[in-house]
């Protein structure tokens, strides 16, 4: 009997929005490829305990390519329905003329470069009509910054839209679809406690989002499945 579950990786799972993607995907009872940075004990690897053998967890620091590469050779052979990067830090809401130089790069590192190399690196291993989402941030809209701050933050998700439209015409014949997801402001760690949503009110729309989008080609939406104005 051929197993006909889909596969879902998501990179950035330990907590928070990728925790509750994993488990979103779990409970629609897909299997789940989930990442963690380094080796410590996580929300995730409790879940993987309960998922009868349908979550793996696997180490990945996504800003050292080297280990980009490492997990591609370990998936070899998988075939994923979807690919969806979860990542992102912010430093701080401080003006961009007073923000140090190492600070600026970790965040485009993180925020915008790494998240593309995990996409073009993993890109085979997802199935022609799968998909790979990113999640970026209505703070990446440059039409909708009408009051300013978090000038960092908002520049990394604005490189990293860039990046996936750049990358989506590259690959104009691509039949896989492309997501920038928009989660919404959302209470985490980034978000802060005075967010409009908690993860369990943002995953939910995102996941829907990302099973209602059938087109090839890149889309912005946000968690409710409306179009985010670049």
């Amino acid at each position: 009997m051929t197993d006909t579950r889909k596969t879902a990786l998501v990179i950035g799972a330990s907590r928070t929005l990728g925790l509750g993607l994993a488990t979103a995907y779990l409970r629609r009872g897909w299997d789940v490829i989930g990442t963690v940075r380094g080796s410590r004990h996580t929300g995730l690897h409790d879940l993987a305990e309960t998922s009868g053998g349908r979550l793996t967890v696997e180490s990945l620091e996504m800003t050292e390519p080297e280990q980009i590469s490492a997990l591609r050779d370990r998936l070899a052979g998988r075939t994923l329905d979807l690919l969806f990067v979860n990542a992102a830090i912010t430093r701080g809401d401080i003006p961009i003329g007073e923000v140090p130089t190492d600070m600026f790069t970790e965040v485009m590192v993180t925020n915008a470069l790494s998240p593309m190399r995990v996409v073009e690196s993993l890109r085979p291993l997802v199935a022609p009509t799968g998909t790979i989402g990113v999640m970026s941030s209505e703070q990446g809209s440059i039409a909708l910054n009408t009051e300013g701050g978090q000038d960092l933050y908002r520049a990394s998700k604005s490189a990293l839209n860039q990046l996936m439209r750049s990358y989506a015409a590259r690959h104009a014949g691509d039949t896989r679809k492309l997501l920038l997801v928009n989660p919404g402001w959302v209470r985490t760690e980034l978000g802060g406690p005075e967010a409009e949503l908690s993860v369990e009110e943002s995953i939910p729309g995102v996941v829907e989002t990302i099973e209602r989008h059938r087109e090839p080609g890149l889309h912005f939406v946000d968690h409710q499945g409306q179009v985010v104005p670049w």
